[in-house]
């Protein structure tokens, strides 16, 4: 990809063996061919001034309608570093998973492209490569209406109770964390659940988890799919999965 001059007063993280250091950037697309190219741009640009190690870029479009499909796929005949993935199904955490599958790097880290400055993006990555032990997630600390914030204040509080988290904002991203928390690869949920998966798994993995805070509210572009359909379905969701867990763990203490 195009690189971006620095001036006199920019600065660059070099690591240690970081000329190896591939970090992976799943960035899920749904209906938004309108900014897509100039997100993955803007990424680019900023982790190329802040950070110098190898990345890539993974769009996964999914259930898109207005052309995300063919922009992505100009973009990934523009730059390299980029591939895409089409899957005809919608889907949060479909995108993820395959977005995590389709991976090469050390770090691997996805990140709603709709949402996310390069700011942030290049804070979180900036965490999770200088400390590879840890998990590194985002969390909002502005939304954009009271209801939002009694919503999304609502829902951590029930994922705190059913599943003791000691977390905030679950849904937070970017999110990312070193290959080696292999547990992570494997995560299951094609939903908006897959947020609470990843964060359930790390508590039962003991894998750390580093919650940086964010003040950013702005959209690129498109609008949000969250509705009180879905508000519902994650609340049910989640003690859906709360239940299930239980049983798992019930029927594997009668059988051990």
């Amino acid at each position: 990809m195009s690189r971006k001059r620095r001036t006199s007063g920019e600065s660059r993280v070099t690591l240690k063996g970081s000329s190896d250091h591939l970090a992976s950037i799943i960035l899920p697309v749904h209906n938004q061919a309108d900014h897509i190219e100039s997100v993955v741009k803007e990424f680019d640009a900023a982790l190329a001034n802040a950070l110098r190690i190898r990345r890539e870029f993974i769009l996964v479009v999914n259930g898109s309608t207005d052309g995300s499909a063919a922009k992505c796929r100009t973009i990934a005949q523009r730059y390299p570093g980029v591939q895409v993935i089409e899957t005809e199904q919608k889907g949060w955490g479909r995108a993820v998973k395959l977005g995590l599958a389709a991976s090469r790097g050390d770090t691997l880290c996805y990140a709603n492209s709709a949402r996310t400055t390069a700011r942030d993006l290049v804070i979180i990555l900036l965490h999770a490569v200088l400390d590879d032990d840890v998990v590194v997630k985002a969390t909002r600390k502005i939304r954009d209406s009271a209801l939002r914030r009694i919503g999304s204040l609502l829902f951590n509080l029930e994922c705190r109770a059913l599943f003791d988290l000691a977390n905030w904002d679950v849904n937070g991203t970017p999110k990312a964390f070193p290959r080696r928390f292999a547990n992570l690869l494997s995560l299951e949920r094609t939903d908006d659940l897959i947020d609470l998966e990843f964060v359930v798994r790390c508590r039962r993995e003991n894998y750390p988890i580093v919650e940086v805070p964010i003040f950013s509210r702005s959209r690129h572009g498109g609008r949000s799919t969250t509705n009180l359909r879905t508000a519902v379905g994650l609340y049910l969701g989640c003690f859906t999965m709360w239940r299930e867990l239980k049983d798992h763990r019930r029927r594997a203490g009668a059988g051990s």
